[in-house]
């Protein structure tokens, strides 16, 4: 039997090297400089542009790109074609591909005043390129706050003991950002205190779980605090394939905390919540590789760490049976949505992150270090499969199966440190939810951002949207959330969770190929000597797998499977079939105009048909 060791130690030596030698040359490539000024100096107004501590701003980001995409999609993936592909990609292209993805994001945003990549595609290409970019961002954002509020919603529903102690965490954070902020007490004291919290958080919600509703199949854990009465079978969306009562009654929770969250300062609760939350979800991360090692070497496990019979290596090029056909060119790269590169990070790097960076050197550990984090979290997530096995559950349940193998491969791994199953499960659950919220809202946030550079802002562009005016109300500070996690839930309460993260995967994926044609139209522009081919080689590649990706899930899948053959059944997962066709083909058209009018820029810039620009140079 292949130990799991070996899985952890595989992708460990790739992003070791990749690290020490693949970084430094990219920070001495793009010319990072302390020197420089960055935009959380220029601008910094308290509100969105604030100079963070490296470790501060380190957790914000890790925790804002690491949602529930790296745990479900590299074990759904693995479950259906084998572990051994799904580690590769993750150990091969992370440090190659995904890392080079968002430290490039970071760095290109930080030369053009702490802007989006679509800001700096129109710099070169012009407004045309500039506003297809951004809403093909936008509607990737809206797939990402809908799927990422669906599986928060499965998430709860399964251990609420995740519920009790995600409260107790936001509460933390938000007296966190007014002690640190406002009172400006000392760091280090003060996240001694709150992050001791946090962790008696996760004991309580244990002991305390809550849900909504009453499961109308089975029980809740002893002792769960039911908030209403009956099981919920009349919310939207509940009876479908992927949501019972509870879990839908959920959704909304989660939007509607979304939408506050993304209207509220960063320093209220984005900051101080991302960083008291990493310090959880590094111990999650944390925790399990050295327990895998630990386990391994002494074997204090409660179970032998090795590759349960269930789940091989190599399923073949289809599949395991129990699935439709799924060729694993293109769709294992789509399935895997993250861990390997996403193209949500470059939003995050280029949003959030960009308008934080205190000097810039520290984008080399947070934006290149940050994703091999992630790449770490997907391989724990493949070595829980490994060892729970129930590869046909996952694969034909999606986050159905796949919640539970990381979960109880999690629970079991713990054990090597003598922690019980009973106890190590839900905390494995409640490191799940913590990605998943950060993300959440975090996407929220950025889609505000597009929205504000898509039709402009008036005064510091911090506007509520409540004063009138169809242009007020769509970057609006409190009502543009409304309108993205309205259009999200829409999508959720189909139920339709197999194609819409097929569809989240591949525009995820489609849009980090457009943000490494940015980076390479923005290096072209700057230094005709630089070459280009860091960011064009992945960029070709991933621009190929995910077209064709897209283009099976939108023609194949929804098309012909779901209308044609009558595979959808009903009326909301006919209606969410034909959005995610429409919603399909509109992606694929602006992608391949964006990479037309891309490519026509780098070769006159290679020609010398206009003046090298000086990076940042508006």
């Amino acid at each position: 039997m292949v130990q799991v060791l070996w899985l952890i130690l595989a992708s460990i030596v790739t992003f070791t090297v990749g690290y020490l030698a693949y970084s430094r040359y990219l920070a001495r490539f793009v010319e990072l400089d302390d020197d420089r000024e960055t935009p959380a100096h220029k601008y910094d107004d308290g509100q969105e542009y604030v100079p963070s501590k490296k470790p501060v701003l380190l957790g914000h980001h890790f925790s804002s790109i690491a949602g529930g995409a790296p745990i479900v999609g590299p074990i759904t993936a693995g479950a259906i074609w084998g572990w051994l592909p799904a580690l590769a990609w993750v150990a091969i292209g992370n440090p190659l591909m995904g890392a080079v993805h968002d430290f490039v994001s970071l760095s290109s945003s930080v030369r053009h005043e702490g802007k989006s990549i679509g800001y700096i595609m129109g710099e070169y290409v012009g407004e045309r390129g500039k506003n297809m970019l951004l809403w093909f961002a936008f509607l990737t954002i809206i797939l990402v706050v809908g799927v990422f509020a669906l599986v928060v919603g499965i998430v709860l529903n399964a251990y609420p003991q995740a519920a009790t102690a995600s409260v107790i965490y936001i509460a933390l954070a938000i007296v966190f950002g007014i002690y640190l902020y406002q009172m400006d007490g000392p760091l280090i004291p003060g996240t001694i205190v709150f992050v001791a919290g946090v962790f008696a958080g996760v004991w309580v919600g244990i002991q305390y779980p809550i849900a909504l509703f009453e499961l109308a199949e089975g029980t809740h854990p002893a002792g769960t605090l039911v908030l209403f009465g009956g099981t919920g079978s009349w919310i939207p969306g509940a009876g479908t394939a992927a949501l019972n009562g509870n879990a839908a009654a959920w959704v909304p929770v989660i939007l509607l905390y979304a939408a506050i969250a993304s209207a509220l300062p960063v320093w209220v609760l984005l900051q101080p919540r991302d960083y008291l939350s990493s310090f959880l979800l590094y111990a999650g991360v944390g925790g399990a590789l050295l327990a895998i090692i630990v386990g391994t070497l002494l074997g204090t496990s409660a179970e032998p760490l090795v590759v349960a019979d269930s789940i091989n290596a190599f399923e073949g090029f289809f599949g395991v049976d129990s699935v439709a056909p799924y060729p694993l060119f293109p769709l294992l790269f789509v399935t895997i949505a993250c861990g390997t590169i996403s193209g949500f990070h470059s939003l995050v790097s280029s949003g959030t992150t960009a308008k934080q960076l205190n000097k810039e050197s520290d984008a080399r550990l947070i934006g290149y270090g940050g994703m091999l984090a992630e790449g770490l979290l997907a391989t724990t997530a493949i070595a829980t499969l490994a060892i729970a096995g129930g590869a046909s559950a996952a694969a034909g349940g999606g986050i159905g199966g796949a919640l539970p193998n990381f979960a109880a491969g999690g629970g079991v791994i713990l054990t090597s440190f003598g922690i019980p199953t009973a106890y190590g499960g839900p905390f494995m659950a409640l490191v799940l939810v913590s990605f998943l919220l950060t993300s959440t809202d975090t996407a929220a946030r950025l889609g505000r951002y597009m929205m504000e550079e898509i039709v402009g802002t008036q005064g510091s562009g911090t506007e509520t949207g409540l004063s009138g005016g169809i242009g007020s109300f769509a970057r609006g500070r409190y009502t543009n959330p409304v309108l993205q996690c309205g259009i999200a839930y829409v999508l959720v309460i189909s139920g339709e969770w197999a194609t819409l993260w097929a569809l989240f995967g591949g525009a995820n994926q489609l849009l980090a190929a457009l943000a490494l044609l940015t980076a390479t139209v923005w290096i072209a522009n700057w230094d005709r000597s630089k070459q280009l081919i860091s960011t064009g080689v992945p960029m070709a590649l991933m621009v190929t797998i995910t077209v064709l990706g897209l283009v099976w899930i939108t023609v194949y899948e929804n098309l012909l499977v779901n209308l044609v053959q009558g595979g959808a059944e009903g009326i909301g997962s006919m209606l969410s079939a034909g959005v995610q066709i429409v919603l399909g083909l509109v992606l694929i058209f602006l992608a391949l105009s964006l990479v037309r009018i891309g490519y026509a820029n780098i070769s006159d810039a290679r020609r010398g048909r206009g003046p090298d620009v000086q990076p940042g140079d508006d």
